[in-house]
């Protein structure tokens, strides 16, 4: 093109500046939009980032983001109504030889990155937003923004699980309820010493801790809570469709879930500070749109791009691998002077040589696991049941942990009904 940008990036969350950041340190014209007032503005996620793509693409980011702390003990419990079984592991290798994982607030985290991509060459605008793609017959050249036509070599959508963008170039069909969870969550603001006394922590140590049971009242899904420097992220995650069916607000799960014994003392004294919403593509692979086509390519949530095994999360670092590698992509199509169907399929093979796609594959099934309703009453109801009967003595002789497991499963599950779900989940986790 003799007039216009190289690459308009649609979405200023982790996988659209890491992808204008990369495009201008090789020197390409990249133009960042976003509809928040600010990056970061109207993104969320629940509080943690694990991976080392930002240390190798950022080597200065130790000293200079704003993350809140290291993840050094990750946690996971069990819940009923009143009983809570957990998990807690802490290790030196979560910080070792670097931090494997940070808390982070995104209204400042992608405001820092943003402001990174523009130093690094890359014009940022927030409070712009994409209505439409341009065309020139099946190639796309750029974006309408109001009134305003910016052309371009490429666009990367970036923006977000109901990707506009991706939809308005043939890419990815009306999202179904069945591939999408809903998140809520809240900041409440609590004095510092408080955070690590009750969470047992110090400097800039820090907790990801996720909760499965009675939280999400049965529905697939799970609660969360993570510490920031001086305030907590705490919320729940639950399948929409599920919600719907069920005729359930996410809200009054996140209410259900701060009033529980184990959770109310966390986070007792606090106050509310931030609330927001979002919508998370659960799926996978399963729901992956096309990730490419004439001058265009989708990143981040909005290719669907997140993990999710029921004992981990990951979404951010796929989006910053994949923004990198649209990058990438994208700089060999300059390089070239091609910018087609062909060309732009590097993306593709950059992500299926990464972990992006091969972790995704390994965990196909996966989702469709995470729907099995043993997963949230049965077994939390059995695990903590279990534990009850073990370490609280009722003045009678004990029996053995076997015969103790049978005593839980009576009247509550046989084996032959545990069997298939642990041969199917040994295929899917």
């Amino acid at each position: 093109m003799e007039q216009g940008f190289d690459a308009i990036v649609v979405g200023a969350g982790p996988a659209g500046c890491a992808c204008a950041y990369k495009l201008a340190k090789a020197g390409l014209q990249a133009l960042v939009i976003d509809r928040g007032k600010f990056a970061g503005a109207k993104n969320m996620w629940g509080g943690a980032f694990y991976g080392a793509e930002l240390l190798e693409l950022l080597p200065d980011f130790l000293e200079e983001a704003p993350f809140e702390r290291y993840v050094t003990r990750q946690k996971i419990s069990f819940l009923t109504v009143e009983d809570c079984l957990s998990i807690d592991f802490a290790s030196p290798k979560f910080s070792q030889p670097a931090p494997h994982g940070f808390v982070i607030l995104r209204s400042k985290f992608d405001r820092w990155f943003a402001d990174k991509a523009q130093e690094a060459g890359a014009i940022v605008a927030p409070g712009l937003g994409a209505d439409d793609l341009l065309w020139d017959g099946h190639r796309v050249t750029g974006i309408k923004a109001g009134n305003d036509e910016l052309p371009a070599s490429a666009v990367i959508a970036c923006d977000g699980a109901n990707s506009v963008m991706a939809q308005k170039a043939g890419l990815q069909t009306e999202l179904s309820p069945e591939d999408m969870k809903q998140g809520v969550k809240e900041v409440i603001e609590l004095p510092r010493e408080v955070i690590e006394q009750r969470f047992n922590l110090s400097g800039r140590e820090g907790m990801a801790w996720e909760f499965a049971g009675s939280c999400t009242q049965g529905l697939p899904g799970g609660g969360f809570i993570y510490t920031n420097q001086d305030s907590i992220s705490i919320g729940i995650v639950a399948q929409l469709n599920a919600l719907v069916k069920r005729k359930i607000q996410a809200n009054d799960l996140l209410e259900g879930f701060k009033s529980h014994p184990e959770v109310a003392r966390l986070i007792e004294g606090g106050k509310l500070v931030e609330y927001s919403g979002h919508l998370i593509p659960v799926s996978g692979i399963n729901m992956m749109p096309e990730l490419y086509r004439d001058g265009f390519l989708v990143a981040g949530d909005a290719a669907a791009l997140v993990l999710g095994t029921g004992l981990i999360l990951e979404g951010a670092n796929f989006a910053v691998a994949s923004g990198i590698a649209a990058a990438e992509t994208v700089i060999k199509a300059k390089e070239k002077g091609d910018f087609s169907r062909e060309s732009l399929s590097t993306y593709q093979k950059l992500l299926e040589e990464s972990y992006v796609l091969k972790d995704l594959k390994t965990f196909k099934k996966a989702p469709h696991f995470l729907e099995n309703p043993h997963i949230y009453n049965l077994y939390p109801e059995l695990a903590c049941d279990l534990a009850r009967r073990i370490f609280i003595g009722d003045g009678q002789p004990r029996k053995t942990t076997w015969n103790t497991l049978r005593g839980s499963l009576k009247g509550k599950a046989s084996l032959l009904q545990i069997l298939p779900d642990l041969w199917w989940g040994k295929g899917a986790i």
